[in-house]
């Protein structure tokens, strides 16, 4: 990225915050971790439908915002690579539990306004 997309985040850090959870994997890689550490298999099959690559994308910026951690095994054979919440990443998956919490609690009048607000749109799907 330019220095002109850094600029938002320098004056405001709940931009940054915003952009990272807001990233299509994020939410999910958190709260398939809360579990406990997990291997890259065990990750891609808790997240439903990412590909390796978007995977690979979401753990090394986590990972950069010091939101994940990777443990590296080298003695063993193949090297063991486990990914883990750290305390950063514990309390920011606390404060997304009641985003998801609410979102669950209001799907179904969300839904219901989308229909009112397009119902046109909702006879297409």
């Amino acid at each position: 990225m330019g220095a002109a997309h850094d600029l938002p985040a320098a004056r405001c850090p709940s931009w940054a915050a915003l952009n990272l959870v807001g990233a299509r994997w994020v939410p999910t890689v958190l709260n398939a971790l809360d579990a406990g550490p997990m291997r890259f298999t065990e990750l891609k099959k808790a997240v439903e439908g990412v590909t390796a690559k978007a995977l690979t994308e979401t753990l090394r910026t986590l990972e950069c915002d010091g939101i994940v951690d990777r443990a590296e095994t080298p003695a063993a054979t193949p090297p063991r690579v486990e990914y883990s919440l750290t305390p950063l990443g514990r309390s920011l998956f606390e404060v997304l539990t009641p985003v998801r919490e609410w979102a669950e609690q209001h799907a179904g009048a969300i839904a219901a306004a989308r229909r009112r607000y397009r119902p046109d749109a909702a006879a297409a799907r």
